[in-house]
């Protein structure tokens, strides 16, 4: 006989406040990690999406492996460094999205969030509640602000908080579905996939304003930043990547793959285009020829290969494979699988810091 009054009591509660941030928990300080950690050394921070958790990899010796707990959150979705390097940013999906983007994840109603630590003790310094499912969250280019996708059936939201206070600066609406928000490589332009939509909204990061909304093709989630001057977004049902180019915001191309994209990622020194091949485990690269891309070769890696991330100096590239529970460490000079290092179930999430 309560239940109804129950129910109505919970959907008030999310219509009344659509997110909150939680400053005042009780040992906020020992949610991730613990006691915290020391990451003093080069680390690689793998999202692993069903076991609930962050794995940290010493670049310096694979073997050496630390986890951090997520204040029993579930399924962790991509992650991103801020730009001094001391705080990371999860979403909280508590939906498997390793099928695909195209399902959503509304049914839930709870447990929605992004998570920001701290890079080097693996603490949980914010967390920030949200009624519907954030597929990502990310910083701007100067760190001052965290920009979150909010995906919703019908009116998606982009969420800018700000990092000094994290009170809700701007709220900009954009497409059906939306995925991810990401950022060129110069931060001038800021770019939101509607999956539903089967578009892309482009964004002034000053304004806040939508300067733009571009036709791509079916199922995009992410539209991924090259350091030539052009965003790729990886369309998975259309199996396409369509080539932006940021200064116009015109389609200047539409690379046909034959298999499902998982991510896109452009190396500058070597004018190469990786495109994780979901379908078959691998990463396929292409060349320019006559200003156009061109297959050049693939990288087994793993049973539904999805991120992937170049280091610093952009002598070895790392991509998770969500199938295999791994992650594979390339030699980019000669495209060879120099190591395969286990970590834990359906891995999506990839962030270096050196």
């Amino acid at each position: 006989m309560q239940k109804p009054l129950l129910i109505a009591f919970l959907l008030f509660g999310f219509s009344a406040c659509n997110f909150h941030t939680e400053d005042d928990m009780d040992g906020m300080d020992d949610m991730g990690g613990g006691e915290g950690m020391n990451i003093d050394y080069p680390a690689a921070y793998v999202v692993n999406g069903e076991s609930n958790n962050i794995e940290v990899l010493n670049l310096l010796d694979l073997s050496q492996k630390a986890q951090i707990s997520l204040n029993g959150a579930t399924f962790p979705h991509h992650i991103n460094l801020s730009p001094d390097k001391t705080k990371l940013a999860v979403a909280i999906t508590s939906t498997d999205l390793s099928g695909g983007h195209d399902s959503g994840g509304m049914s839930g109603m709870y447990g929605f969030k992004v998570i920001v630590l701290n890079s080097y003790t693996g603490k949980i310094e914010k967390e920030i509640l949200l009624p519907r499912m954030p597929h990502n969250g990310i910083f701007n280019t100067n760190g001052s602000e965290l920009w979150i996708a909010q995906e919703d059936e019908q009116q998606s939201q982009v969420l800018v908080f700000n990092t000094g206070n994290w009170s809700l600066k701007s709220t900009i609406n954009v497409g059906r579905g939306l995925s991810e928000v990401t950022f060129s490589s110069d931060g001038t332009r800021a770019y939101a996939a509607n999956t539903l939509d089967a578009t892309v909204s482009i964004i002034n990061p000053d304004t806040k304003m939508v300067l733009a909304t571009v036709a791509v093709g079916k199922d995009p989630v992410g539209a991924w930043p090259g350091a030539n001057g052009f965003m790729y977004v990886d369309n998975e049902t259309d199996q396409t990547v369509t080539e932006i180019a940021v200064a116009s915001g015109a389609i200047t191309e539409t690379i046909h793959l034959g298999f499902k994209p998982g991510y896109v990622a452009y190396h500058p020194s070597k004018q190469e285009l990786w495109v994780s091949d979901a379908t078959n485990g691998q990463i396929t690269y292409y060349t320019q020829n006559n200003s156009l891309w061109a297959l050049q070769g693939n990288i087994a890696t793993g049973a539904d290969a999805h991120a992937i991330a170049f280091s610093q100096d952009g002598a070895t590239a790392y991509v998770t494979n969500q199938g295999a529970g791994t992650v594979s460490v390339i030699r980019v000079s000669d495209h060879s699988v120099t190591a395969t290092v286990p970590v834990g179930k359906k891995p999506n999430g990839l962030a270096i810091r050196q």
